[in-house]
């Protein structure tokens, strides 16, 4: 995966007795840097208005239409205050931007205090966050609470914001499938379809008899058929592997592709046991894995709601995302334990390729041999941000945290792919989390991005957040 960053539209206010200056400096100042932190930025003319700033009204008008002429073109506003601004102008121009606001206001230099070249933005700062909130417009502003755009804290504040815009313009019209009906034994992963809805979080679901018709109108010879079977080959290992579960597995992995595309899903979830084992004897746990490892949220066992929490947690990391089970204690150490699930780990959360195998632990329901698929393997030492997601009287109720993956060993024989993770305070966590009602999956990114997710759920979004 790579990472797409957000393009802003910036936006400068004024106070018209403050030096021009201060307007044309900004200007250059800002749209340089922002180019040279990899992101494209919009701006009105310098003659639409006086200095191509806002200060009345009117200018404001002018700007708010500028916006609606390059509706697509950006994904954030950042509102930059080279002087104190003005708070009346700021609310025209922006009160229907329908993105999240950056508040950033230049610092005073000690030496520059005299009133022709003073900006006193610290000042106007609070002025326009005032009136933001008597409107009900949402904003950010991050610490410091002036800071000069040239400045290395301003680069971190610029990343934190990007992170915040992916997630809410990735989340607010998106599409979840789910590939399956949900696993009769897992109530654990029902979802409230109406509540996802209203958030703007439409829910396409495919029952299995459709993809295994599908699957049976491929033959061993279509191009598609072939390339899968490539793509795959190079993946992961398959040594051991029967021919026919290979075969049966890359006409599935064909059929997702398909209904991906199809149905323009951003995420999906699907129904991995135990039909796919009585029926094909194999397992897509594989499958999950090499989705995920290219940037399409999977989650296993139909659980929607972890699929849209992976799709999240990759919006702001820029990474790969994969869904496992809070699954061991780690010995007696109250602050780890194992985290794990039977294959869908991407490859690049891992120490190295995997190898696949038949599934051990279905084999006691369907069988020796009827469960090639799981990708085992070993997580690979990173930091993490962890989350899942659960609907609750037509909300969507979140829970979020930052772990560790260690390197402690994990015994040979434990089955499929997992990791040891290292928690503040893990005994408080689980209990939260199991009094909230969440799920006993987990989804993962390996970075620390909790705190942009969280602003861009609960200010930007409407959810609600637990952080545990």
């Amino acid at each position: 995966m790579s990472e797409h960053k957000t393009s802003f539209a910036l936006f400068f206010g004024n106070r018209g007795f403050f030096p021009a200056s201060l307007q044309a400096s900004a200007r250059r100042e800002l749209t340089e840097t922002l180019e040279k932190l990899g992101h494209k930025t919009i701006a009105l003319d310098e003659s639409a208005t006086r200095h191509g700033a806002v200060e009345t009204p009117a200018e404001g008008e002018i700007y708010a239409e500028f916006l609606r002429e390059n509706h697509g073109k950006f994904g954030g506003v950042i509102l930059c205050l080279p002087n104190f601004g003005d708070e009346t102008g700021a609310i025209a121009a922006l009160k229907n931007c329908g993105v999240p606001i950056l508040i950033q206001a230049y610092p005073d230099d000690l030496d520059k205090m005299a009133p022709e070249v003073r900006r006193d933005a610290f000042c106007g700062k609070f002025s326009v966050m005032d009136v933001f909130h008597q409107y009900g417009l949402k904003f950010t502003a991050l610490q410091p609470h002036t800071v000069d755009p040239t400045s290395a804290k301003f680069a971190e504040n610029i990343d934190y914001f990007d992170r915040l815009c992916r997630v809410y313009g990735g989340m607010k019209d998106m599409v979840v499938g789910a590939v399956g009906a949900r696993t009769t034994a897992f109530k654990t992963v029902r979802i409230d379809e109406l509540a996802l809805q209203r958030h703007g979080i439409t829910m396409e679901t495919l029952d299995l008899s459709d993809v295994f018709a599908r699957m049976n109108a491929l033959s061993d010879g279509d191009a598609q058929v072939e390339d899968k079977a490539g793509k795959l080959k190079s993946y992961t290992s398959w040594d051991g592997v029967p021919e026919a579960a290979f075969t049966k597995l890359t006409k599935l992995g064909v059929v997702l592709d398909g209904l991906v595309e199809e149905y323009k899903m951003d995420c999906l979830a699907v129904r991995c046991w135990v039909e796919m084992q009585q029926i094909l004897g194999i397992s897509p746990c594989v499958l999950l894995s090499e989705m995920n490892n290219r940037g399409v949220p999977t989650a296993c066992e139909v659980d929607a709601g972890n699929a849209v929490t992976m799709r999240a947690l990759g919006l702001a990391s820029g990474r790969v995302t994969t869904c496992l089970d809070w699954n061991n204690n780690y010995g007696d150490d109250p602050n780890k334990c194992i985290l794990f699930h039977c294959g869908p780990v991407p490859q690049d959360m891992m120490t190295g390729k995997g190898h696949v195998t038949d599934h051990a632990i279905l084999a006691n329901a369907a069988g020796p041999g009827c469960g090639w698929g799981c990708n085992c393997g070993r997580i690979a030492p990173t930091d993490f941000t962890f989350g899942s997601m659960m609907t609750e009287d037509g909300r969507l109720k979140y829970c979020l945290g930052e772990g560790e993956f260690t390197a402690d060993a994990i015994p040979a024989e434990f089955f499929g792919c997992a990791g040891v993770a290292e928690f503040p305070d893990l005994q408080s966590t689980l209990q939260t989390i199991g009094y909230l009602g969440h799920r006993h999956h987990v989804s993962v990114a390996p970075t620390r991005v909790a705190a942009p997710v969280r602003e861009a759920f609960e200010k930007y979004l409407g959810y609600e957040v637990e952080m545990v």
